[in-house]
């Protein structure tokens, strides 16, 4: 795959790593395909090859690269990345446009996850969390028609304050990770959009189980909110 489309100029290893990776997690080069050459990467980037090799070792070990002598530098398989792993998190934070395979991978975790996760959440959810989970959902409907951005943010929160009311620690920091992750699906889902409006409704149902301590409701209602996602992200569910 080309190079053309990227900068042809950039700082530090640490700033190529985060550009190739943002390219990488957005299908710019498969899974088996072979990466570019650390020559070539030098000379289209103007860094030094000493900068293309700590870059690359950084994806390497975030499990997007595999290196190996007289083969040279191929993409890993999407189940080898390392999707949880904080740095992943950062290089995904802010993208809109993510792989479909990727997205499918989220996808899917979520469906399974969240409503497991808001079932637990109606059982334990404090005062200070469902206030948290109402004012994500507010600040959804108050932004809604006028500024996109913040309702994406707001949704995210919406889905964070979830797993936080959880009251478990390993699902508060997954929740924590997936905020990138949830943030693309939502931008990207919400972009091919008129209307919210039963998005809005989809996720009232689902902060009103919570608060009202349902869980079979709050289970039934997470998974309507992703059953929406996944009609808006044209993804095939049964």
């Amino acid at each position: 795959m080309s190079l053309d489309a990227l900068p042809a100029h950039t700082g530090n290893a640490d700033e190529l790593a985060r550009l190739l990776a943002r390219a990488l997690l957005s299908g710019r080069w498969r899974p088996g395909e072979t990466f570019p050459k650390e020559l070539d990467l030098a000379r289209h980037f103007a860094v030094s090859r000493n900068q293309v090799r700590n870059a690359l070792a950084r994806l390497t070990a975030a499990g997007l690269l595999e290196r190996t002598a007289g083969r040279g530098t191929v993409v890993r398989a999407l189940s080898e990345w390392h999707l949880l792993d904080p740095t992943i998190s950062e290089w995904m934070t802010g993208l809109t446009r993510l792989d479909p395979a990727l997205i499918r991978a989220i996808y899917a975790f979520r469906l399974s996850a969240e409503p497991a996760v808001a079932a637990l959440a109606a059982r334990t959810a404090r005062p200070e969390d469902l206030e948290c989970l109402r004012q994500a959902y507010d600040g959804m409907a108050e932004s809604a028609e006028q500024d996109r951005q913040r309702h994406a943010e707001f949704d995210v929160r919406f889905h964070d304050a979830i797993y936080q009311a959880s009251d478990n620690l390993v699902w508060r920091q997954v929740g924590h990770l997936l905020r990138p992750c949830i943030m693309a699906l939502v931008q990207d889902s919400q972009s091919r959009l008129d209307t919210l409006a039963d998005s809005l409704t989809r996720h009232r149902r689902l902060m009103d189980a919570i608060i009202q301590g349902d869980e079979q409701a709050a289970s039934h209602a997470a998974r309507e909110v992703l059953l929406r996602t996944a009609r808006d992200l044209e993804i095939a569910f049964e």
